[in-house]
């Protein structure tokens, strides 16, 4: 039960902490650094599937997922030139399509298994961090 609790205490806590970047409800403005722009895509990307994980009703999860895997083929098509953008976004979306069939598993009353879901969210962050390291140098 303890291990339950402190997993489940780990993933809210790395969804908050995630989340601090994109809170606040403004609108990132445009830079005129492509690099950047890649970045702060990316970044939102995963930060938004990584908090979508977080969430407890798996239906709900699922949806979102799939809208993060849409916004994963916009930024695919706008990566294009960009050799680590599309080694990224093919990342990303194999991360994201784990998160998902992941979730697909779960029964549609069930809970979110806070283990597995760090599982998916550390992979997640994983696939987006070339793309977020090679812009901020």
């Amino acid at each position: 039960m303890r291990r339950i609790m402190t997993s489940t205490a780990l993933v809210f806590a790395g969804a908050l902490l995630l989340s601090g970047c994109s809170a606040g409800g403004s609108t990132p403005t445009p830079s005129a650094d492509p690099c950047e722009e890649l970045r702060v895509a990316v970044r939102d990307i995963a930060n938004g599937a990584q908090n979508a994980l977080a969430g407890t009703d798996p239906a709900e999860v699922q949806e979102k997922l799939e809208g993060y895997s849409e916004r994963i083929d916009e930024f695919s098509a706008q990566a294009e030139d960009n050799s680590v953008a599309s080694d990224v976004a093919a990342s990303l979306d194999e991360a994201v399509t784990a998160a998902m069939e992941f979730v697909a598993t779960l029964p549609p009353a069930g809970e979110v298994d806070p283990d597995a879901a760090a599982e998916r969210q550390a992979a997640i962050q994983e696939a987006a961090t070339p793309m977020i390291e090679a812009c901020a140098e």
